[in-house]
């Protein structure tokens, strides 16, 4: 059992930070460099990984990673069904919009970022993951949950990220209810610092949350009373990828 936790810690690092060096997976994962160059060979056999054709070999995903993926979010791919809607926003903010989908109750993960031409802009990494409470986007998916969903999630504990992340549970479910009510969630330096977002679900078959978009900005362009406009604009984009994937 240990071995497979290991391999799956060494397949999340590779995609966080491919292309990657044994030693530097050694460094990052605590691992015995032996232990890891082991674990790489195994999974470039499995079809999961390869090397880099370096003088000095790193290592990357494989394509086998999407496909799986795309499995996850049925025949009609979560990227594919999103693409142009989050290109229109984009084009219409000129700000950077991430799509993330749910993984569980636990966590939210970003699987696709249109940048914006802004010379001072937000940047998170393909693959990240955070807990629902902290952003615009999880919050969104907990306001199109059940009530019982909602304190499953809030059970497990309400982890503080910054000084601005909720963490009281009435208060929570304060902002849930403001979220089903006006359509959309509001970020302000909950998840990192001066860094704000506007962000909706997308729901897919049977109406269920599987996905969600978010505007997001630095702080110095975060302006309250865009609030309602952005707002407006993320509720019409996820619902025409929702459509989209509903085809």
């Amino acid at each position: 059992m240990q071995s497979v936790l290991r391999s799956f810690r060494v397949l999340e690092a590779v995609s966080e930070h491919q292309p990657v060096g044994v030693a530097a997976l050694s460094r990052l994962l605590e691992l015995p460099t032996s232990t890891v160059q082991r674990i790489l060979v195994t999974l470039a056999e499995a079809g999961w990984l390869r090397p880099t054709e370096e003088e000095l070999t790193r290592w990357t995903l494989t394509a086998q990673a999407l496909i799986v993926g795309r499995r996850a979010v049925g025949e009609v791919g979560i990227r594919e069904a999103a693409v142009e809607p989050m290109t229109m926003l984009r084009d219409a903010t000129r700000e950077t919009i991430h799509l993330s989908i749910l993984d569980g109750l636990e966590r939210i993960v970003l699987i696709d970022r249109m940048d914006c031409d802004q010379p001072v802009r937000t940047f998170n990494r393909l693959g990240s993951a955070g807990p629902l409470h902290v952003t615009a986007i999880g919050r969104s998916l907990l306001a199109a949950m059940s009530d019982a969903d909602v304190e499953r999630v809030i059970a497990r504990g309400l982890d503080r990220i910054t000084e601005n992340t909720i963490t009281d549970p009435d208060r929570l479910r304060g902002s849930i209810r403001e979220i089903r009510e006006v359509g959309y969630a509001v970020n302000i330096g909950e998840n990192r610092a001066n860094v704000c977002a506007v962000g909706a679900a997308v729901l897919g078959a049977g109406r269920k949350p599987v996905a969600g978009i978010a505007i997001s900005m630095p702080d110095i362009r975060f302006d309250h009373r865009q609030v309602p406009h952005w707002g407006a604009l993320v509720a019409k984009t996820v619902t025409e990828i929702g459509a989209n994937l509903r085809q």
